[in-house]
């Protein structure tokens, strides 16, 4: 019997709604109970502003190391279920959110379409995402940029991350 391929991808997650913590902790169990998905490694958590939409109350974000031989849209399908069951509702594009899960590689895989974008199109100005990203997997490369995931540089950019949190997730 062939084994299906099974590949590296990393998620990020954020909440800035209701107990976010909680719904972290409450995404990654649920991902973890997928037999298609494994997890390997998740990153801190951090407290950060929110991207896009200023007007709203902070984040907490962290990115998940994972491997799985689930499709990019069956796993993007798998991750939209997940926030539905935990209640996220449909809002304006940078707004609010109980729990995002975003897919930010897959591999090294460059799709763009229009159901998913990977990679993620914002990577490289998100603090929030390369820093997690830094302390899980400092080598990671970036198809498109072309860089290791610690080499891209946000200086000129605006930061993000408030501070490190200090819970761990529990899943």
């Amino acid at each position: 019997m062939i084994e299906p391929l099974y590949n590296d991808v990393y998620l990020g997650l954020g909440s800035n709604l209701g107990d976010r913590f909680d719904f972290l902790n409450s995404a990654i169990k649920m991902i973890k109970q997928n037999k298609r998905i494994n997890i390997h490694k998740i990153s801190s958590i951090y407290e950060t502003k929110p991207f896009g939409n200023q007007e709203q109350t902070n984040f907490l974000n962290a990115v998940v190391f994972i491997s799985t031989n689930l499709s990019p849209e069956n796993l993007l399908i798998e991750l939209k279920s997940i926030e539905k069951e935990l209640g996220r509702k449909q809002r304006k594009k940078w707004d609010s959110r109980e729990i995002d899960i975003d897919i930010l590689f897959y591999g090294s895989l460059i799709i763009k379409n229009d159901n998913i974008n990977i990679p993620h199109p914002y990577i490289a100005e998100r603090d929030f995402v390369l820093v997690p990203m830094c302390e899980i997997e400092p080598n990671l490369f970036h198809p498109i940029l072309k860089k290791k995931i610690c080499e891209i540089c946000i200086e000129e950019k605006e930061t993000f991350i408030i501070a490190k949190y200090n819970r761990s997730i529990l899943a």
